[in-house]
């Protein structure tokens, strides 16, 4: 089966350590893109983390495709908006007060790629994150609860071993109704229980008349896993998780080391 369209994840696929695009792998999502391929960048960043390296790769127009928030939101990579599900205004303060009570930062961000906290010390970990998404960080007081506009996902970050404590009791708390997937070993994302990088994926492909076995996709995480099962072809990166690896039908070079663009000289380039 032909593949028409490749999904990749972008921190620690897409891109190196460096958190750049390797010159290898610009040439050979240049070249997918010539054969008619769509290249979806799949991330649990927004839009606004996303679009400078989409630019980067020729990624543009209203016929190429960015799939954001862990999959809450498909957007052409002009912006417009294919699909959404965020969380309620509603649901900021229970999760504030579980972080709260677990003693782990907490931080939400809306659908314009803003991050908002209670926490008065930002730990390094939101930072990091709002600095890689290009993202301004507000912080509020109790006075401006309750907040008053939905939420594309909720972040929790702390050390390792702390989020490794607290994921079994937020899962059971929480993850009846919402989807929380672990996207980094320092941190868990609490999102719609419909925004999943495979639910997005599947209905994408689903808008571009394609069968699933005519997609691809590529990543490292457990934020990646929906996205494994519901493409034809799962490619994991050699720096991947082992859950990941697991599942994947194959496994390409790491992130250093070109794995994008071997994956796709193996099952996309003629």
């Amino acid at each position: 089966m032909t593949i028409k369209l490749v999904a990749i994840d972008m921190d620690a696929t897409l891109l190196n350590s460096q958190q750049e695009i390797t010159l290898l792998t610009k040439q050979a999502i240049a070249q997918a893109l010539k054969q008619g391929v769509k290249i979806v960048l799949c991330s649990g960043r927004p839009l606004a983390g996303i679009l400078p390296y989409a630019r980067q790769l020729g990624i543009d127009g209203s016929q190429q495709y960015i799939i954001t928030y862990n999959g809450g939101v498909i957007q052409t990579a002009t912006g417009q908006l294919i699909q959404e599900h965020m969380l309620t205004a509603a649901d900021f303060e229970p999760l504030s007060q579980f972080s709260a009570q677990h003693q782990v930062h907490f931080n939400v961000l809306d659908n314009q790629s803003h991050v908002y906290t209670l926490d008065h010390e930002v730990n390094f970990y939101t930072l990091m994150q709002a600095s890689e998404m290009q993202a301004g960080i507000t912080i509020l007081d109790p006075s401006d609860l309750p907040i008053q506009f939905p939420l594309a996902k909720a972040v929790l970050t702390g050390e390792k071993k702390q989020i490794d404590q607290i994921e079994p009791l937020l899962g059971a708390e929480f993850g009846q109704k919402h989807s929380i997937v672990r996207s980094m070993p320092i941190m868990l994302e609490v999102a719609h229980s419909l925004a999943t990088k495979g639910r997005a994926l599947r209905d994408l492909a689903e808008e571009l008349d394609f069968a699933l076995d005519e997609v691809m996709a590529i990543g490292d995480e457990l934020n990646d896993y929906t996205m494994f099962q519901t493409a034809g072809t799962a490619v994991v990166m050699k720096n991947g998780n082992p859950k990941m690896k697991a599942i994947a039908d194959y496994m390409t070079e790491d992130n250093d080391h070109d794995g994008v663009a071997h994956a796709l000289e193996k099952f996309v380039l003629r």
